[in-house]
């Protein structure tokens, strides 16, 4: 197989209920859209100079059993009314030849907001150390700006796709946030 270098990236998310643990996980990739494609995860690099795309226009560029890499969050529960959190985080420093990090966090409790900027934070946090810098993140933080400036005339973006459900007594509830690569 030759160097395989994504261009391009689209979040998703989904969540699924069902009795079955495996089932409710087959659920939420349908609600993501990521169901009929074979599954692939894979570390937390987001590629230099890759282009975020819509998810409409990235699920155009696959088809149904294609082998499909991703960064994915996963979480599941099966206790009545307990909350559960999905999320992918993405770093994106400003210079184009530069790579990004994508994190994963899953958790227990926390909202969307919380689980959300957790997950980008760490991100940012990755980004940062692979380019020598490490400090705390809140001091770097440019509200203005909404980015983090690293230093050196760095500058990263952040986001994340967060999906949270609660549990529903009798049933699995499994959460799934993913970063999709598109060749």
């Amino acid at each position: 197989m030759d160097n395989v270098v994504p261009r391009r990236l689209f979040l998703t998310k989904g969540k699924g209920q069902h009795k079955e643990k495996l089932a409710s996980l087959e659920q939420a990739l349908r609600e993501a859209g990521i169901a009929p494609f074979n599954l692939v995860k894979i570390s937390s690099i987001f590629p230099p100079g890759c282009q975020l795309i819509s998810k409409q226009e990235g699920i155009k560029h696959l088809h149904p059993g294609q082998i499909v890499f991703l960064v994915m969050s996963e979480n599941s529960t099966d206790e009545f009314q307990r909350l559960i959190s999905a999320s992918v985080g993405m770093a994106v420093p400003n210079d184009p030849k530069h790579y990004g990090y994508l994190s994963e966090h899953h958790s227990f409790g926390q909202d969307e907001k919380e689980a959300g900027q957790y997950a980008e934070d760490l991100a940012a946090d990755m980004l940062a150390t692979t380019l020598g810098k490490n400090f705390d993140l809140s001091q770097i933080w440019n509200e203005e700006k909404s980015l983090y400036e690293i230093g050196d005339g760095i500058e990263v973006r952040t986001q994340h796709i967060t999906q949270i459900a609660r549990g529903k007594k009798g049933f699995w509830t499994t959460a799934i946030a993913a970063a999709v690569v598109v060749s």
